[in-house]
């Protein structure tokens, strides 16, 4: 009941206002994950931004079980394996990739230019369902919840990552 497992992995792109850059990352995104994007819509009127209620700003998709950790291991790469402490949560981490291009394997697409996006990656343990369920939700203890230290020993022997 305590091993830690990769959950999910969520790749996002933020494009803003910019007309047609939305369908770009959706693209992007698709190439990547080879799953489905949902684009992601505002809920506030900004006007400073040109922002309104229902506008498509970005996109996003979740890949979970044995294609997370080949991707987890492909986008780790492109960083050079190296994580700092900062990007480190209890339970989660999460960093960026400036360009799609360095990740192994990935050509530069026309269609979608240079484009940057990026990574959350969950961890969990058995026992975590319970609240996230419908029926008769329960609470985690604290003594099975997953610390910042054991987040980062995860990925240091899983997946070989260095932490500054």
């Amino acid at each position: 009941m305590r091993k830690i497992r990769l959950e999910k992995i969520t790749l996002s792109c933020g494009t803003g206002t910019a007309p047609g850059t939305v369908d770009k990352a959706f693209k992007l995104l698709s190439i990547i994950s080879t799953k489905t994007p949902v684009k992601t819509s505002s809920n506030k009127r900004i006007p400073a931004f040109n922002v309104r209620p229902g506008l498509a700003i970005g996109c996003k998709v979740t890949v979970r079980g044995k294609d997370a950790s080949e991707l987890l291991k492909r986008l780790l790469n492109s960083i050079g394996n190296k994580l700092q402490k900062k990007q480190f949560n209890p339970g989660s981490l999460a960093f960026g990739i400036k360009e799609y291009i360095e990740i192994p394997g990935m050509i530069y697409h026309r269609e979608v230019g240079i484009m940057g996006l990026d990574v959350n990656i969950t961890l969990g343990r058995a026992g975590f369902r319970i609240n996230r369920r419908r029926g008769k939700t329960g609470r985690v203890p604290n003594r099975h919840r997953i610390t910042k230290e054991e987040t980062e020993k995860f990925m240091e022997d899983n997946f070989k990552t260095i932490i500054e």
